[in-house]
């Protein structure tokens, strides 16, 4: 398990993270979002060793974190971090040898990664003549080349399309599924909500919220979309009632507490025909937006 206790960090007079404690344990996806300069790059580099943090502490499978335990972690940062003129496989060669694996099994690695990651054929491409995605997927590589216990990536999807995106998304998983703990941020509140077992939502280096999916959702209201074939204004009449979006799937309402949502119904039959009524859970969106915003 990673632990991660009241972290604090600061840059001059500005808090970066703010005695954060986040947890993740072997076989777990967390993923860390909020809006830039909410913490969560000065969060990952204290976990790699990058910044010594000024207060709070880091530990690995219950020991402060050492040189020894980050050789078999796995960093991907956001900016780029290869050798701009060194070819994909022996870049990968080259890493995976700093992290300990023999020359035999680091080639093997090596190719096992390119071949996973599309790459196939671009092992002897310098890695400035590749495209911003091909980059990134080396960077990935480059993290998992050397089988790591822990992986952090810092907004591992920036700049990969839809296709590349499916293929990191699936082979996240699977590095959970065969026991590694993954911390990651993204930008991308979507892939966040269906890809990770617990999210922590970060603004000005505190956790606004933590949890499961469902934990957060239920910190949102439930909406009710309503589909009438008739002017939104039946609304207006009804207590408790509002619209807070209408697109071409129908209307959704926000309800008050003391909304009755039978009331809701009779007034819908009453105004058109009726092609949907139901309630939905707010998502991670939502949520974000709320907590920010309060």
């Amino acid at each position: 398990m990673l632990e991660i206790t009241d972290l604090y960090q600061t840059f001059g007079s500005r808090v970066a993270v703010d005695h954060l404690s986040v947890t993740v344990d072997k076989g777990e996806i967390v993923g860390l979002v909020g809006r830039n300069g909410a913490g969560k790059t000065t969060t990952m580099r204290c976990v790699m060793g990058i910044v010594r943090p000024e207060g709070g502490e880091v530990r690995w499978s219950g020991h402060p974190v050492e040189l020894a335990d980050r050789l078999r972690f796995g960093y991907m940062p956001e900016e780029r971090g290869l050798y701009p003129q060194m070819a994909v496989l022996d870049q990968l060669r080259y890493f995976a040898r700093l992290h300990g694996l023999d020359s035999s099994s680091a080639v093997t690695e090596a190719q096992r990664w390119i071949d996973l990651l599309d790459l196939k054929g671009r092992e002897q491409d310098r890695i400035v003549a590749l495209s911003h995605g091909n980059q990134q997927r080396v960077q990935l590589a480059v993290a998992l080349v050397h089988q790591p216990e822990l992986v952090v990536l810092d907004e591992p999807f920036s700049g990969l399309d839809p296709s590349a995106v499916d293929t990191l998304s699936d082979l996240l998983r699977t590095q959970a599924a065969d026991g590694k703990a993954i911390l990651f941020s993204s930008h991308q509140l979507d892939l966040v909500e269906r890809l990770c077992d617990r999210v922590v939502i970060l603004e000005l280096g505190r956790v606004l919220a933590a949890g499961t999916l469902a934990e957060l959702r239920s910190r949102v209201p439930m909406r009710l979309r309503v589909k009438v074939d008739a002017p939104d204004d039946w609304v207006a009449a009804l207590k408790g009632v509002r619209v807070l979006h209408a697109d071409g799937d129908g209307a959704v309402l926000g309800l008050d507490t003391d909304a009755d949502p039978q009331a809701i119904l009779r007034a819908a039959i009453n105004a058109g025909p009726v092609e949907h009524f139901g309630f939905e859970s707010g998502g991670l969106v939502e949520l974000y937006r709320e907590l920010v915003a309060a």
